[in-house]
């Protein structure tokens, strides 16, 4: 978007607003946060930025203000390591629909516009099959299976069958936030070890039959080398609840390498329709097993056990927000094993080579306040594996996470809901 004149991201009265995501922006005037708690700013240009709570995160941006934390909290990154910013429907000058799909950029700053038009290549819509509600699986892996990119219009769309992506720079676009529930149990879609598929503008809800994963990219063992063109997913939401009766036992699973992960919300319900401990189950919604994963804007919340697990080497991700799960009966069915809680994040005991940048994990145990998790981040002591400020709180006193990370930082408790601020691991 470009926007002339400034940009308020608050709500009207300045009440609390949980944060948010802009990328390939450009803000003439002054872009203020205000109430925003968390925020994460990609390759974009601000005339200049106002405003922090705990974490405003900012990635190839022109106009962001220099790296602080805490208080004011703004995590700065001149540049963005990698990024391809998501396809799009448009429409020509003759009137015809296209999709058109933007370059990748290697160390990006600022708007893929700057020069009048953004770097890519267009995709005519005789090139999609475009699905409508109520189309099948089969209909769908049929149009697949013949070379075809994927459009879905808007509304529900029920699968009996997994819906598999498999052909190499294959197109999946959602308008409206199309919605995929996976009937039986079945995983909705999978996308195979191949170069630069890209998915965007969806959202997996689970169905009432658990599911053991709501999208997998790249089967289990994948090994190829993705760095040139790597599968994307990107404004990709997972939805636990809320709607209805759910149940999947991870959100995403990737095992591809080199995928580039640029905001997904994968939330377990803690309101609506089929809320409860037992009901809407999901151990957690990010598993990474890929190499050199790189994400931007991970926000992955309520999970029942660790929120996001990281095995894969070389990871790094520029913003990351949790909210450890509600609704936890007692301490005594929120335990790994002797461990109090589960971290928000977890970095595999195996990996020699992560980092992150801006990263929060808060606790609202609503249901029984004395619960305690132990830590918000779990990582191994190597000097590969560097976190940059991260923070814990406690929202109004409701539980307590007892270090930042590992055994380090906190805690963060106590009713005024002040985070526990941590610039650097080690």
């Amino acid at each position: 978007m470009h926007i002339r004149g400034g940009l308020n991201l608050a709500p009207s009265g300045y009440g609390w607003s949980s944060g948010g995501y802009i990328a390939d922006t450009k803000v003439d005037g002054q872009a203020a946060s205000y109430s925003q708690q968390q925020w994460l700013s990609r390759d974009s240009t601000f005339g200049s930025w106002d405003g922090s709570v705990w974490n405003m995160v900012f990635s190839g941006v022109n106009g962001a203000p220099p790296n602080h934390f805490p208080n004011p909290s703004h995590t700065t990154l001149d540049q963005s390591p990698f990024t391809r910013e998501k396809p799009y429907l448009y429409v020509d000058g003759s009137g015809a629909y296209n999709v058109f799909v933007p370059s990748s950029r290697q160390n990006s700053r600022g708007i893929t516009w700057a020069g009048g038009a953004t770097p890519g290549s267009s995709i005519p819509l005789s090139q999609f099959y475009v699905a409508k509600p109520g189309d099948s699986a089969a209909t769908i892996n049929s149009a697949l299976g013949q070379g075809l990119n994927l459009l879905f219009t808007p509304g529900i769309y029920h699968v009996n069958q997994t819906i598999n992506v498999t052909r190499a720079n294959t197109v999946v676009l959602g308008l409206g936030y199309a919605t995929i529930i996976p009937d039986n149990g079945v995983v909705p879609m999978r996308v195979a070890d191949v170069d630069g598929v890209k998915l965007a503008g969806l959202l997996f809800d689970a169905g009432p039959v658990n599911s053991p994963v709501l999208l997998e990219v790249g089967p289990s063992g994948s090994s190829a080398g993705h760095a040139a063109n790597p599968t994307s997913i990107q404004d990709v939401f997972f939805r636990i609840g809320g709607a209805g009766a759910g149940k999947a036992t991870n959100s995403l699973i990737v095992n591809s390498d080199n995928t580039l992960i640029d905001h997904i919300w994968a939330w377990r319900g803690d309101h609506g329709a089929g809320i409860g401990w037992t009901t809407n189950t999901a151990d957690t919604g990010l598993i990474v097993n890929g190499d050199n994963v790189l994400a931007y804007g991970l926000f992955v919340e309520h999970y029942q056990k660790y929120n996001v697990i990281w095995n894969g080497q070389g990871g790094r991700t520029i913003f990351f927000q949790n909210e450890l799960p509600y609704d936890p009966p007692n301490q005594a069915a929120y335990m790994n094993g002797s461990t109090r809680g589960y971290a928000a994040y977890k970095v595999a005991d195996s990996v020699t080579t992560h980092e992150a940048w801006g990263v929060g994990s808060y606790c609202y145990f609503n249901v029984d306040p004395t619960i305690v998790a132990a830590r918000g981040f779990e990582v191994p002591n190597r000097a590969g594996v560097r976190f940059h400020n991260l923070l814990t709180v406690s929202l109004g006193g409701n539980g307590t996470i007892t270090n930042v990370i590992n055994t380090t930082g906190g805690p963060a408790s106590g009713t005024a809901t002040i985070p526990s601020y941590l610039v650097s691991y080690p």
